[in-house]
């Protein structure tokens, strides 16, 4: 009798808390998503621009016209969020109070990409995403013929400059000509190949040590390339507009003068034998000639220099 009781009581109670809960769901999926119960968080550690609150809060009315809590589809509002193409990820969720929450983390362009006439971005795990109409985000500017599976060692690139204040002062942007990279710099024309993206830190390293112990004291237009793709080698090539660079470019282009040959005259195959009963002739000596110097008609060939 006592188990029977013990059984009632607690199916009037589950009874009870089943009530009490569906009243409390259907007064909390009414309530209202108000603009004040609505927290839009931007997360990145490089603040970008690319959507805003703003933006954030029309896709939420839009999403949920009747702003109610019970007609709010979370994964689905979750889903449009992500589906932009500038956010790397994005977190919506409600409070039991009835406030909406969404942590937004947008993608940060490592460099901007021209090629076949298009732009656009690239961030770090080497994602492309266009260009905003409203925001543009300072970042190094790459051209050429960039494969997508070299946007991750392009981004690392970058960011090595980024953080090294040498190479942040000198290069402004890079450029891949063929299958050869190339850093644009700030002072003067020149350009300073890489080659490819291996032992970047090296090349730049060489390229440090040629400014610090050569081109400082050197016109920076002097030069048209500077290249440290090969292994502890510097090679440059001068610019052929720099006045300063004339007389080496002409004496560089100069045909150097064949030294003359000296003919020797081949000994007859069959020379006559002088007969042995016969007395020898006196034989005349010719007067000697005063030996003249003769002029020394070729030039100690010059070191070329490569002009592109």
């Amino acid at each position: 009798m006592k188990n029977k009781y013990r059984i009632l009581k607690i199916a009037i109670t589950v009874i009870i808390l089943g009530f009490l809960l569906s009243f409390s769901l259907k007064k909390f999926g009414g309530q209202k998503i108000t603009d004040n119960k609505i927290s839009v968080k931007m997360n990145e550690k490089t603040p970008v621009y690319f959507i805003d609150e703003k933006d954030i809060r029309e896709i939420v009315n839009k999403e949920n016209p009747s702003r109610k809590v019970g007609d709010l589809n979370i994964p689905e509002l979750e889903k449009k969020i992500n589906a932009l193409p500038a956010v790397d990820s994005a977190n919506v969720y409600l409070n039991l109070n009835g406030k909406l929450n969404l942590d937004i983390k947008q993608r940060v362009p490592v460099f901007r990409l021209n090629y076949k006439g298009k732009d656009f971005y690239v961030d770090e795990k080497g994602i492309e995403f266009p260009i905003s109409k409203t925001y543009s985000h300072p970042c190094m500017l790459v051209t050429g013929d960039v494969k997508k599976d070299e946007y991750e060692k392009l981004a690392e690139l970058v960011d090595k400059i980024d953080k090294d204040d040498f190479s942040k002062k000198y290069f402004i942007g890079i450029s891949k000509y063929k299958d050869s990279y190339n850093l644009l710099t700030s002072e003067g024309i020149y350009r300073v190949e890489i080659g490819d993206l291996d032992n970047i830190e090296l090349k730049v390293k060489g390229f440090k040590t040629f400014v610090e112990k050569y081109l400082v004291f050197q016109d920076p237009q002097k030069y048209k390339m500077i290249s440290v793709k090969h292994q502890n080698q510097i090679v440059t090539t001068l610019n052929p507009y720099f006045k300063e660079n004339d007389s080496i470019l002409k004496a560089s282009h100069k045909d150097l003068v064949k030294a003359p040959v000296a003919i020797v005259k081949k000994a007859s195959s069959t020379s006559l034998k002088p007969k042995e009963n016969t007395k020898p002739k006196a034989v005349v000596k010719p007067k000697e000639k005063k030996k003249t110097p003769e002029k020394k008609t070729a030039t100690k060939p010059k070191a070329k220099i490569k002009i592109e």
